[in-house]
């Protein structure tokens, strides 16, 4: 989906050429995703309507260092003088989105389970799951490449940090857990032992 951008006033050039970078180019009635400002003026009636929509003022050619203070102190973005390059005005409308726009969670999917990676929470389909540390890790592991079978030796290695493997019930005794949890919540079966090799999801 495109970046939706607000000329607050009309600029035949810069619209062109920014729908041409790829940004949907707005009027008043959108909600956009940044505004470009001639002043901080206005500022507080977009904010009203808009919330706290990233704004970048592009200030007059007699601007001087005050008037930036001035702007970035209102709760401005980011300040540009007149004249100034278009290049430029690209990479700061692209580094206030890059600050100001949260990061997408990391979902991984596998049949019926969800894992939202910044929230370290797990579903299976709209039922959530209670996992401890080490469930979750494994789970993770599992869902890395749900159709392959990882060892336990790898599992052992990669999930725990174990150098020695030696005799341990540690991965089986998780596994166990993990399994009647997922079944619980409606995903019956979903960590099969691969006899003498490892585990992997269903």
């Amino acid at each position: 989906m495109s970046t939706a951008l607000l000329l607050a006033e009309p600029e035949p050039f810069l619209e062109r050429h920014l729908k041409r970078d790829g940004f949907d180019v707005v009027d008043e009635a959108a909600r956009p995703d940044l505004v470009l400002l001639p002043d901080t003026a206005a500022l507080e009636g977009y904010r009203a309507r808009h919330g706290n929509v990233p704004v970048i003022v592009l200030g007059e050619p007699e601007s001087d260092a005050v008037d930036r203070v001035r702007a970035l102190e209102c709760g401005c973005d980011d300040f540009l003088m007149r004249p100034f390059a278009y290049e430029e005005l690209l990479a700061r409308i692209r580094a206030v989105l890059r600050r100001t726009t949260p990061a997408p969670h990391e979902v991984r999917r596998a049949g019926m389970i969800t894992a939202d990676l910044a929230t370290r929470s797990v579903m299976v389909c709209d039922v959530p799951v209670s996992l401890a540390g080490k469930e979750y890790e494994l789970l993770l592991k599992l869902m890395s490449d749900a159709t392959r079978v990882f060892t336990k030796e790898q599992l052992l290695r990669e999930v725990w940090g174990f150098r020695s493997l030696g005799r341990t019930r540690t991965l089986d005794s998780h596994a166990s857990r993990l399994r009647r949890k997922l079944a619980a919540a409606g995903a019956a079966s979903a960590v099969v032992n691969v006899w003498g090799v490892g585990y992997r999801l269903l």
